[in-house]
């Protein structure tokens, strides 16, 4: 990979110092100035690489924020080699991310998500909810999921996680998304069934097979069954002291 030049390390500079500052405080608390000292670049710069302002800048910024924490969250999900580790993984790497920050860094565009912001920035932050909703989906579906129940299934974690970040962040705790994870967890064991290898499709149902030791059922048995049944007299209605048969 070649060298990058001094400008595009100024432009990194800006892109990088920005996704910080949105992942901590948003959109509009973060000002320009506070994107110059941060990044340390020049303000001139910031005007030359992003003549759109403030909203190409943030574009550009949550792009690379959300693409990285897509990269890493993937590696971690392929690792897996199953539906509950590849779970388990991902609510560890997040919880850990939480507590290295000090309860700072949720997701990197929930912050600006949360604001009423310019169409631009709105799009960049649903196309990183529908990368990392897919991503989701399409590893359910390896592991044995059919599509439909997959989709669903994704919507659900990524909303459930989403949530549980908000609430740990709050609570300067990690127990909120420790919690969703075991309540995924145990969602994902109920939806799957048992473990599938990976790439594998689950069987459509089919006859369970008959048991060895119990002797298939004859017409012959049946009707004897049937004769036994329908030769009962039914018990006559108890009758009251001093009352007459007819």
């Amino acid at each position: 990979m070649s060298e990058l030049s001094k400008g595009e390390r100024t432009r990194k500079k800006l892109v990088d110092a920005t996704a910080v500052l949105l992942r901590r405080q948003g959109f509009h608390a973060t000002g320009l100035s506070d994107i110059v000292a941060e990044s340390g670049a020049p303000r001139g710069s910031l005007y030359f690489h992003f003549p759109g302002g403030k909203d190409e800048l943030a574009c550009a910024a949550l792009d690379a924020a959300g693409a990285d924490w897509r990269a890493r969250i993937e590696a971690v999900v392929a690792a897996a080699p199953d539906l509950d580790h590849a779970f388990g993984a991902v609510i560890e790497l997040l919880a850990a991310e939480l507590v290295a920050s000090k309860f700072q860094h949720g997701c990197p565009v929930a912050a600006v998500a949360l604001e009423s912001i310019s169409e631009p920035v709105r799009k960049t932050i649903a196309v990183h909810y529908a990368a990392w909703e897919r991503l989701i989906a399409s590893h359910l579906v390896s592991l044995g999921l059919h599509d439909a129940p997959a989709r669903q299934l994704a919507t659900v974690a990524l909303s459930a996680i989403e949530g549980a970040m908000l609430l740990a962040r709050v609570q300067r705790s990690t127990a909120p998304l420790l919690t969703t994870g075991a309540a995924l967890r145990a969602m994902v064991g109920l939806v799957s069934g048992p473990s599938r290898s990976p790439g594998t499709r689950p069987s459509s149902p089919s006859r369970r097979p008959r048991s060895a030791s119990r002797p298939r059922r004859t017409r012959r048995s049946a009707d004897r069954r049937t004769d036994l049944r329908t030769a009962r007299r039914p018990r006559p209605a108890s009758r009251t002291p001093g009352s007459r048969s007819p």
